[in-house]
């Protein structure tokens, strides 16, 4: 039921947001196919045999179109959902109170402990699969229209499309992904929960706006003479784990990974062909997961806890 809960209250980021974002990116390519299919038809020159792909380029290629269309559906789903489990976990405890939803709610025999898990398992699992669901889809639907474009305008291997693609890789990569994610996101996760239990007013600026401000603070601190500041390790603990962990693929930043791979993760598709299928498992091997996962269950704790008690007032 409380899962239900989560859902009803919350359909329009975890459901229609990425929804939307996919049709907009499906428009656009439809629109795209179109304009780039009318530019090719009239400044190309072509033979009656059309235009063979063997002849103008690498087979190869034509799958890396596959593989960037199929991404960049999960890609441009992934960035809408990153806004919503943030921004939902920021508000999940504080809108409850803000609203007094929490009185009816805490009228049922329901506890504080199942009440936040409920909203931790949306924030950690149940959304990124879902987007992850809708972002296949419309990678699908980008897919098809590539392979479409190719042709109608005459491309004779456009076949090439599917069948020197990867789906099954990027279908293989995404599933280890997923309890990777679960994982390395919790400790932002727990930090936006706990600010959202603990904050009267305005949590976004005690969740982010401060923890900045105290990081450039304290870089500032470095002219000092005699001082120096450990920077990297300061913004590296606070902006990417502590604030940005809920951005699926930022373990790849972590030193764990070599600079071939970390540049491969970033550039979409060519990640396909630069990692293994067991890339994100990687980072299961080192301490900064765990040990953010443990300040994470942490914050969750005491999220549970300061639920129980705040004044709904």
């Amino acid at each position: 039921m409380l899962l239900k809960r989560e859902f009803w209250e919350h359909r329009g980021g975890f459901l229609w947001g990425p929804l939307i974002a996919g049709a907009v990116a499906v428009i656009f390519t439809v629109l795209g196919v179109i304009g780039g299919s009318v530019l090719f038809n009239k400044y190309a020159v072509r033979d009656h045999d059309g235009i063979n792909l063997e002849m103008t380029g690498d087979m190869a290629r034509a799958g890396q179109i596959g593989d960037a269309a199929l991404a960049g559906g999960l890609g441009i789903v992934c960035l809408v959902f990153v806004f919503v489990v943030f921004f939902y976990a920021l508000g999940s405890l504080y809108d409850e109170r803000k609203d007094r939803s929490i009185l009816f709610w805490k009228s049922l025999p329901i506890s504080d402990t199942q009440a936040v898990l409920s909203k931790l398992a949306w924030a950690l699992l149940l959304a990124p699969l879902l987007a992850a669901a809708i972002g296949l889809a419309v990678g699908l639907v980008m897919w098809t229209l590539a392979w479409l474009a190719a042709v109608l305008n005459g491309f004779s291997g456009a076949g090439a499309i599917f069948t020197q693609a990867h789906p099954f890789r990027l279908l293989g990569e995404l599933a280890l992904s997923v309890p990777v994610y679960s994982l390395w996101a919790l400790p932002t996760v727990g930090w936006l929960m706990l600010c959202s239990a603990w904050a009267r007013a305005v949590p976004f600026v005690w969740a982010v706006v401060i923890p900045l401000l105290a990081c450039v603070f304290v870089s500032f601190l470095d002219v000092m003479p005699g001082i120096e500041i450990p920077h990297r390790a300061i913004w590296y603990t606070v902006a990417l784990r502590g604030l940005l962990s809920v951005v699926p693929g930022t373990w790849f930043l972590h030193d764990s990974f070599s600079e071939d791979a970390q540049q491969a993760a970033m550039k979409g598709t060519d990640a396909l062909n630069q990692l293994d299928s067991a890339s994100s498992l990687q980072v299961l091997a080192t301490a900064d997961l765990w040990i953010g996962a443990a300040i994470g269950a942490a914050m969750i704790f005491a999220a549970i806890h300061l639920r129980r008690w705040r004044d709904e007032g």
